[in-house]
């Protein structure tokens, strides 16, 4: 999948992996992979990134874990990320209704 057609959409599919269960940077990455089915292949230079600011506006709240061994950056949804990907599924069901309409014609 090109990159430019995730552009405006990879934070709300980051917050609705987190949605279920806190993940470490590495797991949103396989997450997202498994979601599409294998479509989304996302290098850690594009998903780190939007952590961060998912973070900063206080979508994401994150802790530090020990994973075999391996202190990791742990992510969970906060009640301010539930709210937004709550908007932000509503508005991604009115543009898939308009775009539909529009090229779903013949």
């Amino acid at each position: 999948m090109k990159s430019d057609a995730l552009r405006g959409h990879l934070d709300a599919m980051i917050l609705a992996v987190v949605e279920s269960e806190p993940l470490h940077g590495y797991g949103i990455i396989e997450a997202l992979a498994l979601r599409s089915g294998g479509e989304l292949d996302l290098p850690t230079g594009t998903v780190y990134p939007s952590l961060r600011r998912l973070e900063a506006a206080g979508y994401l709240v994150s802790s530090w874990s020990e994973d075999t061994g391996r202190r990791r950056r742990t992510y969970r949804l906060s009640a301010a990320g539930r709210r937004a990907l709550k908007a932000k599924r509503q508005e991604w069901a009115a543009f898939t209704q308009v775009v539909g309409g529009v090229i779903g014609h013949a």
